[in-house]
């Protein structure tokens, strides 16, 4: 921001003595202005030309004589000059400084009607200032009347289309716009659900102040796939924020990138929230988006796979998977089968009725083309994979409850899978589990393991 310095003239200072100025020479000289005081009664001008028709300047620190006097009192003669002529007499055409004759001023209250009325900001302060600038004007004799009486119309008219808007809900909607354009061009930044983007530092963590928007089919940073608004009020802190987005972003992901065997291993979910000061801005979007761990490996390509890009083959069975994979995710808060038995073997029930769902839908769907076949042979095995679920279900110990938990997760990504997803065009390599749900089968309580 540069500051704007204004440039002043420098001051000149006017005197009030009243200085009689000689007319032009020539034929050519305008008539001289007839003001509102006559001449003094008895005192003839002195010819043109007579020595000692101007008072000398005054010298340093010697006042103007007759200062605060500017009219000799009437029938008193000038004057008298000092017999020396001035030496720097005004110019005969310019325009002379004259104190008579100024016109009526504009009314201020005029102006602001007018000024009121043409923005139809505040049309009722319009039309109260413009009834009180006429009022003024006619007392005074001031001028701007017109500019009143336009200033009185105008706010009429927009007293009138408010009073209409109020009623019609479109005050409502254009202030909620007026909202939404103050945070998008205020200190907050947005991207849109679906856009890739490359973080300035290259790091999604910390602070954010803006993000440059690339092509999703290049490298990138991260890829949003959310946004969604917290309700407004104080700031909530930063916990909560962080809870609330944690919570609803990775219900979001699964929505965006549907298809989890298509998720590379190092992509985790990102957010970004509002700050306290973007809060009181009246910031209340949170984003979310995928973003890489690695922090030497970027995104390449989108990992959107909802129903935008699905055909309705891929969609049904990618639903259908949600059935199980919803299952999966109610497993109990304690890591290892050993430290609370019952609570796994309830889980694996629900494992297993997803499965029984899931196997259902693939075999009643009516697939298109070559897909049929490869698709029920994987119904066929998930209704094996259900039954070891079963059997973890009744499970006497945790040893138990592991060789079958082992068999079944083979099951559902097995080659059966691999076959069904490549005939559907969808990803086709099984996602690594790593230690976490996988094991050699037979292990025990010396072997434990995270489920």
């Amino acid at each position: 921001m540069r500051q704007v310095v204004r440039q002043f003239p420098e001051s000149r200072t006017r005197g009030t003595v009243a200085v009689a100025i000689p007319p032009p020479p020539g034929p050519q000289q305008p008539q001289e202005p007839q003001g509102p005081y006559p001449p003094p009664q008895g005192q003839t001008p002195p010819p043109q030309g007579s020595p000692g028709q101007y008072p000398p300047p005054p010298g340093p620190g010697q006042p103007y004589a007759g200062m605060g006097q500017p009219y000799a009192d009437p029938g008193q003669p000038y004057a008298a000059g000092s017999g020396q002529p001035y030496g720097h007499p005004y110019q005969p055409w310019g325009q002379g400084y004259s104190p008579y004759n100024h016109p009526a001023p504009v009314n201020g209250f005029a102006i602001a009607a007018l000024v009121l009325g043409l923005l139809c900001f505040l049309p009722l302060v319009g039309l109260m200032l413009g009834i009180v600038g006429l009022v003024q004007i006619n007392k005074r004799g001031e001028r701007g009347k017109g500019m009143a009486v336009s200033g009185i119309v105008l706010s009429t008219i927009g007293a009138l289309l408010m009073t209409v808007a109020l009623a019609t809900g479109g005050a409502r909607d254009f202030w909620e716009g007026f909202e939404e354009a103050a945070r998008e061009n205020g200190s907050t930044f947005s991207v849109e659900k679906g856009e890739c983007f490359d973080a300035p530092n290259g790091s999604l963590e910390g602070y954010a102040y803006d993000v440059d928007t690339v092509p999703c089919d290049g490298e990138h940073d991260a890829e949003v796939f959310a946004n969604f608004e917290i309700p407004g009020g104080d700031y909530p802190g930063d916990d909560e924020l962080t809870e609330t987005a944690d919570e609803k972003c990775y219900d979001f992901a699964d929505a965006y990138a549907m298809d989890s065997w298509a998720l590379p291993e190092y992509v985790d979910v990102y957010y970004f929230t509002p700050t306290r000061e973007s809060w009181s801005a009246g910031d209340r979007v949170v984003t979310c988006m995928f973003g890489s761990t690695d922090e030497n490996t970027g995104l390449t390509g989108s990992l959107r796979k909802d129903d935008s890009v699905l055909t309705g083959d891929q969609l049904t069975y990618l639903l259908a998977e949600v059935l199980y994979t919803d299952a999966l995710d109610t497993a109990p808060a304690a890591e290892y089968v050993e430290d609370d038995l019952p609570g796994h073997k309830e889980w694996a029930t629900r494992v297993a009725e997803g499965l029984d769902e899931q196997a259902t839908i693939l075999r009643n769907y009516g697939w298109s083309g070559d897909i049929e076949r490869p698709v029920t042979d994987h119904a066929d095995a998930l209704e094996r994979a259900r039954e070891e679920w079963e059997k973890a279900a009744r499970a006497a110990d945790a040893d138990v409850f592991y060789e079958h938990y082992d068999k079944a997760y083979e099951l559902v990504d097995g080659a059966t899978a691999v076959t069904a997803r490549k005939a559907l065009g969808l990803a086709a390599t099984p996602p690594s589990y790593g230690e976490e749900s996988g094991g050699d089968g037979g292990g025990g309580s010396d072997n434990a393991k995270e489920v």
